[in-house]
């Protein structure tokens, strides 16, 4: 096994109140964006919201996370599958990169097949950017029904 890697988790306000069930559960299956960390032992140092629209929290919750030595602060699959999806994901991503010289990682675990499907649906993720953001945390069609 390589290296251990800490990481934090920002999750979007909305869901202030999750539990964390989804990614925890992702982060030890290493599924979603956690997939990158299969050859790696993994440890969870910070989980914080945003604090709510436009990101108040965005300034300070990676602070914290970086003082418990994260590397790596991933942005919650809530962001991409909530409606609508957060208009300030991109600037989020590129704001704790520029203040922090942290990598960012957007996504946590699969995205559900109902926000699949609904997403579809309503083409939200029509632009062609969102296959990017995307990809860390599109999984096939049995995963994402076991996220549901």
């Amino acid at each position: 096994m390589k290296d251990k890697v800490k990481i934090g988790i920002i999750i979007c306000d909305r869901y202030r109140n999750c539990a964390g069930g989804k990614c925890l559960r992702a982060l030890r299956n290493r599924e979603g964006a956690f997939s990158v960390y299969k050859d790696n032992e993994v440890e969870l140092v910070g989980y914080a919201n945003c604090g709510g629209c436009p990101g108040g929290n965005i300034e300070y919750a990676p602070v914290e996370m970086i003082k418990n030595v994260a590397e790596v602060i991933h942005l919650a699959t809530g962001f991409i599958v909530g409606y609508p999806p957060c208009p300030y994901l991109e600037f989020f991503r590129n704001f704790i990169t520029a203040s922090f010289g942290v990598k960012v990682i957007i996504g946590t675990h699969p995205i559900p097949q109902k926000y699949y499907d609904m997403h579809h649906l309503l083409g939200s993720w029509n632009d062609p950017e969102w296959e990017e953001i995307l990809k860390p945390t599109l999984a096939d069609e049995k995963i994402r029904l076991a996220y549901d």
